[in-house]
């Protein structure tokens, strides 16, 4: 997946503090991460002008892999810059959060 962000280091900055990604490739208008699942890879792309508009994507999601890391992932998106839209749970046990990355792009973190 490729995003158009403002600022690719506050970009980077984010994503590596709440999901642990890790940098593999840079340029003048480009960054690639990898994480935080094995095959995932996200690009960021350099286009302030574009930067948080959906594009037909309403959002993208993380699945967690223990429910109690919600607390703690809700706390990185915040001390990360970023912003909770909404929280609770889909059924007993199965919590989620909708956050606000710094460009405004949502996200879903959840547990099932």
């Amino acid at each position: 997946m490729a995003l158009s962000v403002a600022d690719l280091d506050r970009a980077v900055a984010f994503y590596r503090c709440v999901f642990g990604v890790r940098e593999y490739f840079r340029n003048e208008t480009t960054v690639q991460v990898l994480g935080p699942g094995q095959f995932d890879v996200l690009a960021f792309e350099k286009r302030s002008a574009e930067a948080g508009t959906p594009g037909g994507i309403i959002h993208f999601g993380f699945r967690l892999t223990r429910p109690e890391d919600i607390d703690m992932a809700v706390a990185a998106v915040e001390d990360a810059g970023g912003t909770v839209t909404s929280r609770g749970e889909f059924a007993p046990g199965l919590p989620y959060a909708f956050v606000r990355d710094p460009d405004g792009y949502e996200i879903e973190i959840w547990f099932e």
